[in-house]
Parts: structure tokens; sequence; C-alpha cells
């Protein structure tokens, strides 16, 4: 059995500015930067034969480069409980497109169709008990956050294993997204 998700990688010089942010909090457990990533759909445990269709049904999927940019920081929880911080995604049309052909390609490969409402977002921390009373200054000081355009040529089946240091992501199959050639260059290129 694997345990995998299908996530977005980020480029190595915005999770080292993601990692910046880490500190300050009580009972926060900063994502390592190397793991950070924006998740498309988690998939759970599945065996072998079931890791090969999910492989197969994601590799059909077309889909164009596009852009995307990271901006706003929150949490995750309920006022009394915070589980986790994040750094949110300015979603555009196409990264939807992706998730919405992501979460088809999977339930055709028989996994069971995700109940929640997809929220792109980014984790930078999760907590083991309360962050304390510097959350809202943390939220405060962070608010402003963008990171800029990230073109996204790509999305990855990872595979999980939970170890007591935390996860260990390994890259399973890579998808390239198309690339679109302008009009210009095609006209060129006749």
């Amino acid at each position: 059995m694997m345990r995998l998700f299908v996530a977005i990688p980020l480029p190595e010089q915005l999770t080292d500015r993601l990692a910046l942010m880490a500190g300050g909090l009580d009972n926060a457990r900063w994502v390592d930067p190397d793991n950070m990533h924006l998740t498309l759909r988690f998939l759970g445990e599945l065996d072998g034969r079931e890791a090969a269709d999910v492989d197969a049904a994601l590799g059909e999927i077309r889909v164009p480069a596009f852009d995307m940019e990271l901006a706003d920081i929150g949490s995750f929880g309920n006022g009394k409980k915070v589980n986790a911080l994040w750094v949110g995604v300015e979603a555009p049309e196409p990264l939807t497109r992706l998730q919405t052909k992501v979460e088809q390609a999977v339930q055709r490969a028989g996994v069971e169709p995700e109940r929640r409402k997809f929220r792109p977002h980014v984790t930078i921390a999760r907590f083991k008990g309360p962050p304390g009373p510097k959350l809202g200054n943390f939220l405060h000081e962070h608010a402003l956050f963008r990171s800029g355009p990230i073109h996204v040529d790509r999305f990855v089946l990872y595979s999980s294993k939970l170890t007591p240091k935390g996860p260990i992501y390994r890259e399973e199959a890579v998808y390239p997204l198309e690339v679109e050639v302008s009009s210009e260059a095609r006209s060129a290129s006749a």
C-alpha cells in the first residue's frame, strides 16, 4: 500500500521565502521547505494496481501551463482549535480546471469522490496545541504577502511516508502541462 496525493510543486526560491516566516508561534510544527506544495487531491492508501490506474488516468490529462500567485495568509480551525497555518492561492481558472480534471481522472480510476470543496492553499505549519496569543499578530504581520507570478508547467503524483520526524515525500510520477505556442511562433515555423 502507498499513501498518495497529487500536487503542484513550488519553486525553491518561493519555498525558501515561505520558510523565512517560520518561528514565533507556540506549538507550531513548521513544514520543511522541501515538502511545501499545493495539494490538488489527497488519495490516501492505494495498492499497487490502484496506484497504476491512477497514474494512467492522470497521464491522460491535457491542460495548458499557467501562472498563479500565492497571496494572503490564514489558519484552518474552528476558533478554539487551530490546526494549520496556510498561505492562500489566487486561484485562476486554469488551476480550477486542472484540479477538476485531476478529480475526474482519479474517480475514473476508482478513487472515491472528494467530499470537501477545493480550497487551494500551501500549508506552512501544523499545530499540536494552541498557537498562543501571537497568532493574530503573525497573521496581521504577513497579511500582505504576495509571491509574484508562479509558472505552473507540471503536476506530480507523490507518495508520503509518515515518520516521527515528519512526512517524507517522493515523486512517483510527473505530468507535464501543455506548452501553448503563440500565433507568432506558429507563423514563424510555417
